[in-house]
């Protein structure tokens, strides 16, 4: 087969401070730079990302003919400039790769653009209306897609992944490609079927490695595959959602594909009923930066591993911006004792200390510079420079695993007990690498703040003594219903088991 394989991943948050511009997908971050042409093919190789496992699955016997592959770090709105761009670049590739068999996408599933809410939905009707509607269209997409009608009819696969952590975006990527090659060697097109959840799932309580969603995804599994009296379901996801997205069509979905109507029906309806009943459990307790701090200075102990908290107000990987300083700041205000916090993202202050070099004392005004936590100033005061580094690492952990992670220049400072990992770039805290780099072992302390909401539990979890969600002040709301939402769809409660929005 002549399979055309590309990539246009983002994850917009619309209440986020900070667009999405033509450079943000141009650099590296945690993940590649933009890839075009031929380099596409090579530049995941060992990667946890789809595109790596739909490449590893699909190359033999076939000729995978590249397009465009590129992502920036979640944020608010793509622009208009961005998403034009990337796009005529990747028609432009389509166009000029001849004879095709089919298309493999790596999307995300919930961009929204200056100028579309439905970015992926564009995506896909922009490449359909290039193939035609015989040449089978297949795209992976991250859990926390918010999926749409139009992309469903415009796609002839949407394959999710099911962990979050998502150490099984590669995995995602494999299922795709088995996928795709079952179409287009049976020559027959799949039966599709879609179901709405009238719920938003706060980020946090997603996690699959936690009641309910583990028990959820568990039914997804057993459900693909099986052959009932209506015909085979060849595949099942359920989409948890992206829940800071003011549109629509946003919030948990279940999509099922069958070789009948009534098979794919049948699985899909099975597992929106399961996700209705479970929509009590997916009610989370979030702790204040004060009370955190305190639980953990209180509960920590040599040898118990760090007590975490999950500083998800401010994830990067949800659209803030992580430079926030409510949980550093109150780590200091209680004198905590071997405590960290990572990754604070303020340039200016890596570039002064880094200038200061290792073992200086400087004085910073530290984080709080882009206007994640409205009135927040940044903390000030000495702190001395422990290391300085590069930024450039290769991730070990089963989330970023096998990335070659660039975050600028980076430093460790210290302030009494408290350390904290600054860097030039954005990054959410996900791997032990983004702080053992720096010369610091996170599983020898007796606190661990992290810039993330759930993916850090992949590398951390393991060695944490606690985890608790805090809710410290940044653009990434944890508490949906204090977001002000004014465009989503009527009767959707936007936390779990609270009022229909507009009702």
């Amino acid at each position: 087969m002549r399979i055309a394989v590309g990539g246009f991943q983002h994850e917009t948050n619309t209440f986020a401070p900070t667009k999405a511009d033509y450079a943000a997908f141009e650099q590296a971050d945690s993940w590649p730079s933009l890839q075009r042409g031929e380099g596409l093919l090579s530049a995941f190789k060992g990667m946890n990302v789809p595109v790596a496992g739909f490449i590893d699955a699909a190359s033999s016997g076939n000729t995978l003919l590249p397009l465009v592959w590129c992502s920036a770090t979640p944020s608010a709105h793509v622009t208009e400039d961005a998403f034009e761009r990337v796009m005529a670049m990747m028609l432009e590739e389509l166009r000029n790769a001849g004879s095709i068999d089919a298309v493999y996408l790596d999307l995300h599933g919930a961009m929204v653009t200056e100028h579309y809410d439905d970015g992926e939905g564009e995506i896909l009707a922009r490449v359909r209306a290039l193939i035609g509607p015989d040449i089978p269209l297949v795209a992976s997409l991250d859990l926390h897609a918010n999926v749409t009608e139009r992309m469903v009819a415009q796609a002839d696969a949407l394959i999710a992944y099911r962990t979050y952590p998502h150490v099984d975006m590669a995995e995602t990527g494999a299922r795709a490609a088995a996928h795709l090659t079952h179409l287009v060697k049976s020559g027959t097109c799949q039966a599709k079927a879609m179901r709405r959840l009238d719920y938003l799932i706060p980020l946090t309580a997603q996690c699959t490695l936690i009641e309910p969603a583990a028990r959820l995804y568990g039914f997804v599994a057993e459900a693909e595959g099986r052959v009932t009296g209506n015909g085979r379901v060849s595949s099942v996801s359920f989409t948890t959602g992206f829940p800071p997205v003011d549109i629509p069509e946003c919030g948990p979905v279940v999509i099922a594909y069958g070789d009948t109507e009534a098979a794919a029906a049948e699985a899909a309806e099975r597992i929106a009923a399961a996700g209705r009943e479970a929509e009590p459990d997916f009610r989370e307790k979030l702790w204040s930066a004060r009370d955190a701090v305190a639980h953990a200075i209180k509960h920590s102990s040599p040898g118990k591993g760090p007590v975490v908290l999950a500083d998800t107000q401010d994830n990067p990987g949800a659209g803030g911006n992580g430079d926030t300083i409510g949980i550093l700041a109150e780590l200091i205000a209680q004198d905590a004792q071997n405590a960290c916090l990572a990754v604070l993202f303020d340039p200016e202050s890596a570039a002064r200390a880094a200038e200061a070099g290792e073992g200086a004392t400087v004085s910073l005004a530290l984080g709080a510079k882009t206007g994640g936590a409205p009135g927040e100033r940044p903390l000030e005061g000495a702190f001395e420079v422990m290391r300085v580094t590069n930024g450039e690492f290769l991730a070990s952990g089963p989330f970023y695993g096998g990335a070659r992670m660039s975050l600028g220049t980076t430093v460790r400072l210290r302030r009494g007990g408290v350390q904290v990992v600054v860097a030039s770039r954005k990054g959410q805290c996900a791997d032990k690498e983004m702080i053992r780099h720096t010369g610091l072992d996170p599983q020898g302390l007796a606190i661990l703040a992290v810039k993330s909401s759930v993916h850090f539990r992949a590398d951390f979890g393991p060695m944490s003594s606690e985890v608790l969600v805090v809710e410290s002040p940044g653009p990434n709301t944890a508490d949906l219903a204090k977001l002000s939402f004014t465009r989503l769809r009527k009767g959707l409660r936007v936390t779990p088991m609270g009022a229909g929005f507009g009702e």
